[in-house]
């Protein structure tokens, strides 16, 4: 029986096993296809998942080390699973609107593709599979109703009790992207060019979103950030 939006669903994660299969580093190309009843990655199968939160927030699950093995046997220690399949899985999120994708974590597949909530696909290549790929949406706050909305909300007293837990805050200069024979040709000397020119103020992140701006300041012999911009994410979006 078709739940409302199950179609939508189904679109919307089709769209995301596309978009992710196209960028897994396999031998032979990968084609996204709906599982078949009664079929589905081994329990012991490694798996890559990693949680979006954003516009559609969502659970990527990935089993495609048969798929990168060799290419990974070529690279050693160097580049572990979850790094060789992080673009695919940012690719895949990418489809689902706006949005922060967390860090990939690295376990067996257990039951994680066996709940119904799960849309499920095989990454077939060259007649055979070669990895599976699955979704777990959450629901679609933006269709929420207004009472619901309104009930579901952060008040300032619930905001309260998170105000002990501890984040951690990332200062980045700048970013580059190699390939990887450029990474495993690194020496020490090699110098990198980054996507910032130098007294660009950097950004501080928190949990890979961008917070504020700030100037590079050395306290008692430590780096610090001097704040010189907060980031209002609410005006970027409206």
């Amino acid at each position: 029986m078709n739940t409302p939006g199950a179609g939508t669903d189904q679109s919307l994660a089709q769209d995301a096993a596309d978009a992710l299969a196209l960028l897994i580093p396999s031998e032979v190309p990968l084609v996204a296809v709906p599982r078949s009843a009664g079929t589905g990655p081994a329990p012991d199968q490694e798996t890559v998942s990693a949680a979006f939160v954003g516009g559609r927030s969502a659970e990527l699950i990935l089993a495609a080390g048969s798929a990168i093995g060799e290419a990974l046997a070529g690279a050693g220690a160097l580049v572990s699973v979850a790094d060789a399949l992080r673009p695919a899985l940012e690719a895949a999120a990418a489809t689902l609107g706006e949005g922060v994708l967390g860090a990939a974590e690295t376990r067996d597949a257990g039951t994680a593709f066996d709940d119904d909530d799960v849309l499920l696909f095989a990454l077939e290549g060259a007649g055979e599979v070669r990895g599976w790929f699955g979704l777990r949406l959450r629901p679609d706050l933006s269709k929420a109703s207004p009472a619901a909305t309104g009930r579901s909300g952060s008040s300032p007293d619930n905001l309260r009790l998170l105000y002990d837990v501890e984040m951690t805050l990332t200062a980045e200069i700048g970013r580059a992207k190699l390939p990887v024979r450029q990474v495993l040709d690194l020496v020490p000397g090699t110098v990198i060019e980054l996507d910032r020119v130098a007294g660009s103020p950097a950004d501080l992140m928190v949990n890979g979103r961008l917070i504020a701006r700030g100037e590079v300041v050395v306290i008692d012999e430590d780096y610090g950030l001097r704040i010189t911009e907060i980031v209002d994410h609410s005006e970027a979006t409206a």
